[in-house]
């Protein structure tokens, strides 16, 4: 299967390089940009295995850390920013306190 990873893998760009496109029958080059001979489907499938391989953690993981603002709350919490920085926080909290 064509896909936009696979493409990225093999060093082309979006909308620059390649433009590609679904109408129901399943995802093909619509528009081939680059000066290379455009790659073979299974050129492009074994790039996607690879980019997956070497991306999918990511967005695991993304979807079960905390939020960025609960992990830097329990940092402030547990007292490991300097003062300058404690005390800045403990201004905005302060001014906005929870009801």
């Amino acid at each position: 299967m064509i896909s936009a990873n696979g493409l990225i893998q093999l060093g082309y760009e979006p909308e620059v390089d390649f433009v590609l496109e679904d109408i129901g029958n399943g995802v093909y080059i619509k528009e081939w940009n680059h000066s290379d001979a455009q790659p073979t489907e299974a050129e492009i499938e074994t790039a996607a295995t690879q980019w997956h391989a070497e991306n999918d953690y990511k967005n695991n993981r993304i979807d079960e850390y905390p939020s960025i603002g609960d992990q830097l709350d329990a940092l402030f919490h547990a007292g490991l920013f300097d003062s300058d920085m404690t005390a800045k926080i403990q201004a905005v909290k302060d001014k906005y306190p929870k009801e």
